[in-house]
């Protein structure tokens, strides 16, 4: 997963990272780096933490609202952290290059790990890179698909948001027992 999300962030960095003068020439591969693992890290931390709606909702929202999503928030901040402080750039800087780079890169990823024709990035790949294999046997398209198709928790006849949310708060539930996997 990380040399295709190091290869995404390059397809998406040329305006704000590559054609940057803030950022030295000889510096770009370091700073898309940074952004990767800044990514990958927002990703850990919220699974660990025990995150994992916010998790589901990025990767279920086909690429929309990713920027108000508390994954790709938490990116962000990390990304400018990086910047200024191993770049030396100011807030104003960082925040540009941040806010234009990482939700377009998020976006980029949900569309890619829900289009089944494209095979550049996998859920249970993602999910077992974050985990440190610790999620490796556990199916998660599987759980994935058991959550839009037969988790109707609140008997309304679909499943939506509140099903979700539901499955995942609830007493010995889906986040008590893969919560510890992250860790």
């Amino acid at each position: 997963m990380v040399e295709n999300l190091n290869n995404l962030v390059k397809q998406n960095a040329d305006a704000v990272i590559i054609n940057n003068t803030a950022i030295p020439n000889e510096r770009n591969e370091e700073a898309v780096q940074e952004a990767s693992s800044a990514i990958e890290n927002s990703l850990k931390t919220s699974l660990s933490s025990g995150n994992v709606k916010e998790v589901a909702n990025l990767f279920n929202s086909a690429g929309e609202n990713v920027a108000s999503s508390p994954v790709t928030q938490e990116a962000t901040g990390n990304f400018i952290d990086r910047l200024q402080s191993k770049f030396g750039l100011n807030i104003t800087q960082a925040a540009n290059i941040a806010n234009n780079l990482i939700p377009t890169v998020f976006k980029k990823l949900v569309q890619q790990t829900s289009d089944p024709a494209d095979k550049s990035f996998d859920l249970q790949k993602i999910f077992n890179e974050v985990s440190g294999g610790k999620t490796d046997g556990l199916n998660v398209q599987g759980m994935m698909n058991k959550l839009k198709g037969s988790m109707d928790k609140d008997g309304d006849g679909d499943v939506d948001l509140q099903d979700l949310k539901a499955f995942f708060t609830g007493s010995g539930g889906v986040v008590d027992k893969v919560k510890g996997l992250f860790k």
